[in-house]
This record gives C-alpha cells, sequence and structure tokens, in this order.
C-alpha cells in the first residue's frame, strides 16, 4: 500500500508541474468580475471569468492579481489607451502567468493587457446595439420628431450636484438676449450601477408628470431653479452629464435606454461627457451636442433663431401694411376727384334713360289705345256666338233630363200589372218593420186596396 501525502506535499507537486508545464505567459481572454479596486500604491484583486453566450452562465473563472508596481503601469496606460477603468464586467484581454501556490491555490498574475481588444469590445458593443436599434425600425424616430418653434420649458435628466447641471442652469439664466426658460430638473444617477434604469424612470415621470395636489405650493429651487408658473409639460428633454472619467460613459450604452430615447414622444437633446467623448444616446437622440454648456448654447441659439425670424416677420408686416396704405389712400384721392365727374354722368345717364322710357311708354299705350276698339268688337262677336252655342247645348240636355224622368213615372209601372204598398205613407219593401193589425195601402192602375196585416211570415 502506497504511503499517502499530505495536502502541502500533494499541491508543491502540482506547483512544479504547473512551473514546468507552464513557463511562459499566455494571453487569456475573459470579463473582470469581483474586482476590488486597491489604494493608491496596493495590489489588484480579481476574478475573471467566462459566460455562455446563449444562457449567460459562467463556464470558467479565474483568481487575478496584479502586484502594485505592475498594476500601476497598467492602470495608467489603459485608462490613457482605452478611456476606462479595470471594473466589474469589462471584457478584457490579458497577458498573465500560471501560478500555483501550495496555501492559495491557482491564480493568474497579469503582466500585461491589451487595450485595444477592450476598445474594441466597446465599440463592437455599441455597434450591436446600434443595429439593434436599427432592425427593429426605432433608431431614427427621435430625430424625426418636430423640434418646437419655441423652447420655454426645459426638462433636465441630471444629477442634481453635477457641476454640468449648474453650469447649463447658470448660461440660460445669464443668457445675452434676455430670454427666459422654465427648466425642471429630474433628478438621475448618472455614474454606476442603476444609470439605466434611473434614466429611464426620469422620462417616464417626464411623459407623465404628476398632478399637483389642491393647496400645493411651488417646487423648491433646487428640484426647480428657474420654476415658472405656467408650467404644463417640457417641451424638450435635455440629459446632460459633465466630467468625470470617460469609463463612466459606457453606463449610458444600453438598449434598453436606448430604445425608450428613441421611442420617446418629445425631441430629446444629449450633452454627456467631452468633445471626444460618444456614446449609443448620441446616435439615438433628436440633437447631440458634446457638453452641458453646448446642450444651453443650442437652446439660446434656436430661440435667438426664432426670434430674428419673428423680428423678420414683424418688419415684413410693417413694411407690407405701410405699403399697403399708402397705396389704399393714393387709391383714395383718386377716386375723391372723380366721384363729382362720375355723378354728373350718372345723373345725365340716368335721365336720359328716363326720357326714352317715358317715350316708349307713350307709344305703346297710344298703340293700345287704338288696338282697343277693335278688339271689343271681336270679343263682342266671340261672345253672342260662345253663348247661343251654350243655350242649344242646355236646351238639349232638359230634352234628354225630361225623356229619363218620363221613363221613371211610377204610372208606367203600374199599367204593366205591377202594385206599389205603402204602410204609413211609407213604401213597403219587406217585412221587416210590419207588425200584426198594421193597415196597407195597395195601389193599382184602376184604384187602391186597403188590407190589415193578420199573420206575418219569414
Amino acid at each position: 500500500m502506497n504511503e499517502a501525502l499530505t495536502l502541502f506535499e500533494l499541491n508543491s507537486l502540482v506547483r512544479e508541474l504547473v512551473e514546468v508545464s507552464f513557463d511562459k505567459p499566455y494571453w487569456v481572454v475573459g470579463e473582470l468580475s469581483d474586482v476590488s479596486t486597491p489604494a493608491f500604491g496596493g495590489h489588484f484583486y480579481g476574478e475573471l471569468v467566462q459566460k455562455d453566450e446563449a444562457s449567460d452562465r459562467i463556464v470558467a473563472r479565474a483568481r487575478i492579481t496584479c502586484w502594485a508596481r505592475n498594476y500601476n503601469i497598467i492602470r495608467l496606460r489603459f485608462q490613457k489607451e482605452a478611456g476606462e477603468t479595470l471594473r466589474k464586467g469589462l471584457q478584457v484581454k490579458l497577458r498573465v502567468k500560471v501560478n500555483f501556490h501550495e496555501q492559495y491555490g491557482y491564480s493568474l498574475n497579469v503582466i500585461d493587457i491589451d487595450s485595444m481588444f477592450t476598445i474594441g469590445d466597446l465599440a463592437k458593443r455599441r455597434r450591436e446595439i446600434l443595429l439593434q436599434l436599427e432592425k427593429d425600425g426605432i433608431l431614427h424616430d427621435n430625430q424625426s420628431l418636430p423640434l418646437p418653434r419655441l423652447l420655454r420649458r426645459i426638462a433636465v435628466i441630471s444629477s442634481p450636484t453635477a457641476a454640468g447641471y449648474g453650469d447649463f442652469c447658470h448660461q440660460l439664466e445669464q443668457n445675452d438676449y434676455g430670454f427666459h426658460f422654465d427648466v425642471k430638473l429630474f433628478p438621475a444617477v448618472m455614474q454606476g450601477d442603476g444609470v439605466p434604469e434611473s434614466i429611464i424612470a426620469a422620462l417616464e415621470a417626464i411623459a407623465s408628470p404628476p398632478t399637483p395636489l389642491r393647496g400645493e405650493g411651488s417646487l423648491d429651487a433646487e428640484s426647480f431653479p428657474l420654476r415658472g408658473d405656467n408650467w404644463r409639460g417640457a417641451d424638450l428633454v435635455v440629459i446632460i452629464r459633465g466630467g468625470g472619467a470617460s469609463s463612466d460613459l459606457s453606463d449610458f450604452d444600453s438598449y434598453e435606454l436606448a430604445a425608450c430615447i428613441a421611442q420617446y414622444p418629445l425631441p430629446v437633446l444629449t450633452g454627456i461627457g467631452h468633445e471626444r467623448d460618444e456614446t449609443v444616446l448620441d446616435f439615438v437622440a433628436h440633437t447631440r451636442v458634446k457638453t452641458p454648456t453646448a446642450a444651453a448654447a443650442f437652446i439660446i441659439d434656436h430661440q435667438a433663431q426664432e426670434a430674428a425670424l419673428l423680428d423678420d416677420l414683424f418688419l415684413r408686416i410693417t413694411r407690407s401694411a405701410r405699403e399697403r396704405l399708402l397705396r389704399e389712400r393714393s387709391r383714395l384721392e383718386r377716386q375723391q376727384s372723380i366721384l363729382p365727374l362720375l355723378f354728373t354722368r350718372f345723373c345725365q345717364s340716368g335721365r336720359s334713360r328716363l326720357d326714352l322710357l317715358v317715350q316708349r311708354v307713350t307709344g305703346a299705350s297710344r298703340q293700345r289705345l287704338e288696338r282697343e276698339p277693335g278688339r271689343q268688337q271681336l270679343v263682342g262677336q266671340r261672345l253672342v256666338a260662345a253663348t247661343r252655342r251654350r243655350i242649344e247645348s242646355e236646351q238639349h240636355r232638359l230634352q234628354l233630363m225630361e225623356q229619363r224622368l218620363a221613363s221613371l213615372d211610377p204610372r208606367l209601372l203600374l199599367k204593366r200589372g205591377y202594385t206599389i204598398t205603402t204602410c204609413g205613407g211609407k213604401l213597403v219593401r219587406s217585412i221587416e218593420g210590419l207588425a200584426e193589425g198594421d193597415v196597407l195601402s195597395t195601389q193599382t192602375e184602376k184604384g187602391e186596396i186597403l188590407s190589415k196585416v193578420l199573420i206575418i211570415q219569414n
């Protein structure tokens, strides 16, 4: 039976094997996790992990260290080239030496870092977000919104304590044109964890502002530094963040946040970072500027252009109205000078027309009177002939009526053998209405027969 080894002896064998098998450095790619940022002059500790792309499950992990002397050199160079800090969630390409220690186990000692790999990964991430937004058909939605002619109510998303926010408000207040702006702050986290969620919450609050309770006072100066009494919703949303490390800007590269801004119902103006900085939000916002002060300058310039346009329109309207008044005054003066002449001509023309009408009426009356005697004689002849024809027609009609009446004479019926029976002077047509004892009168051609009703049978 083999003699058992102590754990230290076994780990020593593993260490010797690792030193022999992995005697040179290796480049390794992974994601930083559980990073412990040291104080100045301290060592760097963390963990490097690899995740499955489909499930985001960790499939490999290793502890990493970087000794203080080497870490300070790597850190400064990485920040200068990539604009980032070694932070959790960052994809990195590290040059490492594989170590195994009897007490601390397996670890990777960081010797160098490839800044270009991280730069490419960040750019790839931004590109993938933009491609997805374009695939969804919403990349340019916010940019297609019309910018209001007047930008008075400005909703600002920023940190209340940020210097950039103070510079933005100061520049709006001290503009050279004397414009007044109502600026309302919607506080949000602008650095570190929770940036996308915080800005999305602020955007939702702007889109559906709460109704103030009855009797509430005005907002305090911190949340509404340039408050106005007529706030009825925003004309423009401004997202600003000034100063700070460029590495913090990667927190703005979020698909959910970019999609929210792309589909936002109000124009969004971004002023994030410095001149050389760029985020996904800059590609989806309605308008992008580089700094908070540039955002304020954009708003002031927009108002100045609209004011210049209004001044130009005022001058054009005033000039046009003055010219129109002069033309109308000249026209009235000309009409006033020719009005008496026109009136005289009109009177003369009217008098001539009246004379002509009098002549026509007189001539027509004379002709009518000359035609009336002959017309009356013709009408008299027509009346005599019509009356004669009517009398003859009526005489013929009377003769026909006499013949019809003669044919209806009851005596003709009696001559033919018919009789006429009456009761009480009424003609008897049936037994209805008769009673026993009634006296009936029957008229014949030769005389009248009287009888009494004894029995009535149906």
